[in-house]
């Protein structure tokens, strides 16, 4: 296992982080019902992830459902003893509570969410945290100096950002330059073959100001995993086959998404490994890429991601998925890449 700075942070983290949300069994009210592991389960994928090397786990409050996910990694750290040799990260921003305080990124509400995340966890400390999506009624200075306070008071260590618009990180990045503020250290955005959006404007924000990319959905929700077929649908017990998934199944069904799978398979078995750890592996490989989340509901799907460790593409393998992956650019980005070469 590799492991690498976390942006411009002196912490280092395993290039393979083991995502959370898939940990519990939610009732039907969640997002996550019918596609969560058991306790049981949950707590040996962290026990293989960890012999294997990673040291990165990545949760958020409203994961499984009223703290599930959360409440599972805390109580597998406490039995197991493990607090002190895993980077633990998680999330606050959504609704969590009743009334209009219950969602959203105040300091009132902040004080509350760490306290309770803490509580979940079973923990003294949140290694990474991250707000979930910015929050556009909220002045971004008071969240960072809310964020900057528990930095000072040892609850957090390190600070990082997910879901953010370009303009609304520069923004907060220079806030915190001018207010003497902590600053966020990564960012944790939808990275993948399939949705390389985030190369227009996050990535080359990424690599000037030092922040570290945590690529979430990096197989696209499964589509790039070599286990589906052009024009054979989702397949039953899949989860694009559940009502909540068939919209993201629709996004990737098309010249394009079927263009990509063709061509990590094709690489896959040039290199003799799997269409997973290909699609994992390009994404070690793109600028400011830290580490990428992954998520296991099985042993077998934690092992099929963990192949992409050490997998290192030859350069023609890589031009091969940039060029089937291609993506419209758009303006102004398109018509800078064909005057200048590059925007």
């Amino acid at each position: 296992m590799e492991y690498r700075r976390l942006g411009s942070s002196g912490v280092k983290v395993s290039e393979l982080c083991l995502g959370a949300m898939t940990f519990g069994e939610p009732d039907e009210k969640s997002f996550m019902h019918g596609v969560g592991a058991s306790e049981e389960t949950s707590f040996a994928i962290m026990d293989a992830a960890l012999d294997a090397g990673v040291n990165f786990i990545d949760t958020a409050d409203v994961y499984g459902q009223d703290g599930l996910s959360e409440r599972i990694v805390g109580r597998w750290t406490k039995e197991r003893g493990t607090r002190d040799r895993i980077v633990l990260a998680t999330k606050f921003r959504f609704r969590m509570g009743e009334g209009p305080n219950g969602t959203g990124a105040s300091r009132l509400r902040i004080v509350r969410t760490v306290e309770d995340s803490l509580r979940r966890l079973q923990t003294d400390r949140i290694d990474l945290y991250q707000i979930h999506m910015q929050d556009v009624e909220v002045p971004e200075e008071e969240t960072l100096r809310a964020l900057d306070d528990l930095v000072r008071a040892g609850k957090v260590l390190y600070l990082g950002c997910s879901n953010y618009a370009a303009y609304r990180l520069v923004e907060s990045l220079w806030t915190s330059d001018v207010r003497r503020l902590e600053r966020f250290v990564s960012l944790q955005a939808q990275y993948s073959l399939l949705v390389r959006d985030l190369e227009r404007e996050h990535v080359p924000l990424c690599e000037k100001f030092g922040l570290g990319i945590l690529p979430w959905s990096p197989l696209a929700g499964g589509f790039l995993s070599g286990k589906y077929e052009r024009g054979r649908g989702a397949g039953e017990g899949s989860r694009f086959a559940s009502s909540r998934w068939t919209s993201s199944f629709a996004r990737f069904d098309d010249e394009r998404g079927w263009r990509t799978v063709d061509a990590v398979k094709q690489i896959a078995r040039e290199l003799g490994t799997t269409p997973t750890a290909v699609s994992l592996a390009w994404l070690l490989a793109k600028p400011t890429v830290t580490s990428v989340i992954f998520g296991a509901r099985t042993i077998g799907q934690l092992k099929g991601n963990l192949a992409a460790t050490g997998l290192r593409l030859p350069a023609d393998a890589m031009k091969k998925l940039d060029d089937a992956s291609a993506f419209e650019l758009g303006y102004p980005y398109d018509f800078m890449q064909r005057i200048q070469g590059r925007w």
